[in-house]
């Protein structure tokens, strides 16, 4: 997938027409595992709350190990829908870091 089609979907999913955003997101979606880095990136970058949820959501459905890092720092956030991802991500990437790290956020009381 091209880098250009990546930050058009970006760009749309930044709109404000709610169809647009939800075509960008599906595309992005269905084409995930393409572009792990650029989504790391565009999450570490991102300060609309909303929009990091979504890319967050984007993460978990790569099952990327690149992203058990962002993961991991999202499990003490105060946003709960963040956590939920972190969380969803973590499970989704079913690998021994990962169960560590759903352990490690559960002894410390950050999961229930």
């Amino acid at each position: 997938m091209s880098q250009q089609r990546f930050e058009q979907a970006m760009g749309r999913m930044r709109g404000g027409d709610v169809q647009t955003r939800d075509r960008a997101f599906d595309f992005l979606r269905e084409h995930a595992d393409a572009y792990v880095e650029e989504l790391i990136a565009e999450f570490a970058s991102e300060e609309d709350a909303e929009l990091r949820c979504l890319l967050l959501e984007l993460l978990a459905e790569t099952r990327a190990e690149q992203a058990l890092d962002v993961f991991r720092g999202q499990l003490e956030s105060t946003d709960e829908t963040l956590r939920f991802w972190a969380i969803r991500g973590l499970e989704m990437l079913d690998t021994r870091e990962s169960e560590q790290a759903l352990r490690q956020a559960r002894a410390n009381g950050w999961l229930v």
